[in-house]
């Protein structure tokens, strides 16, 4: 028997015509498609049979915020997995809520069946980027300061503790301590979360939870330099 090779999407959406519409157009796209009506059911699903990306409704049946829990438990399981809202709810509040959750994108209801395909093969274009680049550096580590960064693993240590990063912390850690003492203004990093949508509060938001995950180990951390109106930069001469 033939593997499948095809990409698998999970989509998570309690109402049934609206999950069925999603189902079909990206059957028609080439992925293989496995739905779910909500949360318990979907973390019960995707623990056994993990997707290759997931779009998350978040209210789901009588749950407000189901898709944002959901989130947080698949972050548990799998931190590099992509991971799409796609949503009725419209708010900056709840655009933000889903980009600190590490969501790839957040998209609003409704949306044209073609668009969501092109976005969900852009967001794959990305994934395969980052596992070449893996697969071209091997085992190698880029070493700054005290810092250690595995790029095959997407690990950093700090005085030789690893710190516990969701995917985009890693990225924003990497692009500073590749270049130190260069500013990486916000313009940048937004490019750098691989995010639709970012605002510049969002981004101190990732940076103040990296600088207190690096303070968990070394106190006296202040790598990490802010440039007042313009972004951040990783200091090595502190």
């Amino acid at each position: 028997m033939v593997k499948s090779t095809a990409r698998k999407v999970a989509i998570v959406e309690d109402d049934f015509d609206q999950r069925e519409n999603y189902r079909d157009a990206l059957q028609q796209s080439g992925y293989e498609v496995d739905t779910y009506a909500n949360r318990p059911s979907a973390l019960t699903g995707m623990r056994e049979n993990m997707p290759d990306l997931a779009i998350l409704d978040i209210m789901l049946e009588n749950e407000m915020d189901g898709g944002f829990d959901l989130c947080r438990d698949l972050r548990a399981l799998s931190p590099t997995l992509p991971i799409i809202f796609l949503t009725a709810r419209d708010s900056d509040i709840d655009r933000v809520s889903g980009l600190r959750l590490d969501a790839w994108d957040y998209l609003t209801k409704p949306l044209n069946m073609q668009f969501l395909s092109v976005r969900i093969n852009s967001l794959f274009r990305i994934v395969d980027s980052l596992n070449q680049t893996a697969e071209q550096t091997e085992a190698d580590t880029l070493v700054v300061d005290d810092l250690s960064i595995n790029e095959e693993s997407m690990s950093i240590k700090w005085k030789g503790q690893e710190l516990s990063l969701t995917l985009t912390e890693f990225w924003l850690i990497e692009s500073m301590a590749r270049h130190p003492g260069h500013v990486k203004t916000y313009e940048n990093m937004m490019q750098i979360t691989r995010q639709s949508y970012v605002e510049r509060n969002t981004i101190n938001g990732y940076i103040r939870r990296i600088r207190n995950k690096f303070k968990e180990i070394d106190s006296d951390f202040k790598r990490i330099q802010t440039v007042f109106g313009v972004g951040y930069k990783w200091n090595s001469d502190v």
